[in-house]
């Protein structure tokens, strides 16, 4: 049997301490906890690191973390981005996770100027710079593929930094934002895998292009059982967390464009074919989605309870269908 477990951004809106998130993972007779983006007070403490490594083994359950984004912006922030990483190291390390997870920038969009191939070169020297350190502490790397580049792209940093201190934080929501279909990135970084969050989509054709949302898993287009089933066969005995991101409007990819383009110029032509077949195929989301997550919304309490209300929702249906519908998870048998 696969462990599985919830990864703790998709609770945010909770706004619950490290404490409190690990006692609903373990009410939900889940295996594992990915601590990410944790919004405790003492989330910089070493002392509070030890706590949760100690309540974490109470509970019996496995724990992963790390930090954000670490690719530097300039020359002059490298250092910047050294201690970013080192950080993190000891961090995890005191909460007795053997991954530090990071990612290279939060989309496309955010990446400093320059080609694509400079941001790959510079990711795995500081990587590098770095990897004594992880090796030290008993820790790997789990460079996570988020909106930025696509699964080859980053399959090379992972490569070229060594696969004895970084791997694949293999996430299946962000690839639609690159125009990959999910099953594609699976297949590129399975092998590398060290860790994995099943995100699910819908895809759909508009007038200007593609439009993908996130949706509870089960609730999108994306053939979950094709996918774990695939990765079975591929990827090493890793855990899998659940991580329904939802309460955000559908994001427009304006493939019909011409301008759209310039920032794409790497993509390959069979990987957008194939992106555009599952597009076809797909639909909007019909269920009910309270759209609140983003920037710029009112902030009045009662959108926030119902932010909350959706949040603990999708990821408990989320659970639900990775349980009795893929068959994952140990615990809950029992």
């Amino acid at each position: 049997m696969t462990p599985i477990g919830l990864n703790t951004y998709c609770l945010r809106a909770m706004r619950w301490p490290d404490k409190k998130l690990l006692e609903y993972t373990a009410g939900l007779k889940l295996d594992a906890v990915f601590l990410q983006d944790s919004l405790d007070p003492g989330a910089n403490d070493p002392a509070h690191w030890k706590d949760v490594k100690d309540q974490a083994a109470a509970l019996n359950l496995h724990l992963e973390t790390g930090t954000g984004a670490s690719l530097p912006r300039t020359p002059e922030r490298f250092d910047a981005s050294v201690k970013l990483l080192t950080g993190a190291i000891k961090r995890a390390s005191g909460m007795g996770s053997k991954l530090v997870r990071t990612l290279i920038a939060s989309d496309r969009a955010a990446l400093p100027p320059g080609p694509v191939e400079q941001h790959i070169e510079t990711m795995i020297k500081l990587f590098r710079t770095v990897g004594s350190q992880a090796r030290d502490a008993g820790v790997k790397f789990a460079l996570e593929n988020h909106k930025d580049l696509m699964c080859w792209q980053t399959r090379q940093v992972i490569e070229g930094a060594g696969k004895d201190i970084a791997g694949s934080y293999l996430d299946t929501g962000n690839p639609v934002f690159v125009m990959e279909d999910p099953m594609e990135t699976v297949e590129t970084l399975g092998p590398l895998a060290v860790t994995f969050h099943l995100r699910d989509s819908v895809v759909y054709e508009t007038r200007r292009g593609i439009a993908v949302q996130w949706v509870p898993l089960g609730e999108g287009v994306v053939d979950f059982k094709k996918i774990v089933a695939r990765a079975q066969q591929i990827m090493p005995p890793v855990y899998i967390y659940i991580k329904p991101i939802t309460g955000r409007p559908p994001a427009i990819l304006p493939t019909l464009e011409a301008d759209f383009w310039k920032g794409w110029q790497d993509k390959r032509a069979e990987s957008f074919a194939r992106f555009l077949a599952l597009a076809k195929s797909g639909h909007p989301y019909e269920g009910e989605m309270v759209i609140e997550d983003v920037a710029g919304r009112s902030g009045r309490p009662e959108y926030a309870e119902a932010l909350q209300y959706q949040q603990r929702d999708h990821m408990e249906r989320s659970v639900d269908y990775a349980k009795k519908v893929l068959d994952l998870g140990v615990k809950w048998r029992a």
